[in-house]
């Protein structure tokens, strides 16, 4: 069993000042006792396509060695939510993770783009300024596979059977729903995807930022393979803890083989 830490703050315009509330977070959940921690999406950014090329960087930037240090100062794997990374001219919605020792272990770039039109709702366009990713993300830990993967891309249920059928046994989700698509479907698909999958999935957001120029849902949580929650935010800043029982996992799979009973000849 191990404990993980789901970091829902918020971030500001002043990249410098974001770095310092993660850092805050990031020493309060490993002080609290959890051996893995994440980030939201988008925390060192403002979450608007004005914003992403502007506040970019390429993978040995300054974020990228701010969180590897902060990982192996403490100890901990860090899942580095995700910022907007530079590449080729190009820029993904990245993700990051980092062992003990403050080593790369995992880069997801998101591979579903959030380009939505909800009428009386929202309009967002990533495809405007960002790149789809193409890679599936697991990272090998001592305790563990972890799935990464970026909001949009729960949407996506085959892709999350992939990791499962890879061996993740718990999926970390840096997310930032809004507040049209919030309030209908966060705690559905993240109970969805766990159940599913008979794995732990924790959905990291951002806090919820009224003056922001997105709205976050907020509403971090943690669901076991059940599909029942095991701890969940509202939408202020707060850090969300949960532990994670794998013998949980392999009780479920044996008393519901869903994964045993695919009928792959079929579908």
């Amino acid at each position: 069993m191990f404990r993980i830490g789901l970091c829902q703050m918020k971030g500001s315009f002043d990249k410098k000042e974001s770095m310092k509330t993660a850092e805050r977070f990031v020493r309060e959940a490993a002080d609290n006792g959890a051996q893995v921690i994440s980030l939201p999406e988008m925390w060192n950014c403002p979450y608007s396509n004005d914003y992403f090329r502007e506040y970019s960087e390429p993978a040995d930037g300054q974020t990228v060695e701010f969180l590897s240090e902060l990982a192996a100062e403490l100890g901990i794997y860090l899942i580095g939510g995700s910022i907007p990374e530079l590449d080729d001219g190009k820029v993904y919605n990245t993700s990051f993770s980092f062992d003990r020792k403050g080593n790369v272990i995992g880069r997801h770039r998101k591979v579903h783009l959030f380009d939505i039109d909800v009428e009386g709702g929202i309009r967002f366009m990533e495809s405007d300024t960002l790149t789809a990713g193409e890679d599936m993300t697991i990272l090998d830990t001592e305790f563990c596979k972890i799935g990464v993967a970026i909001c949009y891309d729960v949407r996506f249920p085959e892709w999350f059977r992939k990791m499962a059928l890879a061996g993740a046994q718990l999926i970390i989700l840096p997310a930032a729903f809004n507040m049209t698509t919030g309030p209908a479907h966060w705690d559905l698909t993240m109970r969805a995807r766990a159940l599913d999958n008979q794995v732990y999935f924790a959905a990291n957001s951002p806090a919820r930022d009224e003056n922001g120029p997105y709205i976050a849902y907020g509403n971090s949580c943690i669901v076991d393979p059940w599909g029942e929650f095991t701890a969940h935010g509202d939408e202020k800043e707060t850090i969300i803890y949960g532990d994670i029982d794998l013998k949980r996992v392999s009780a479920v799979r044996q008393q519901l083989p869903l994964l045993k009973h695919r009928r792959e000849a079929l579908y």
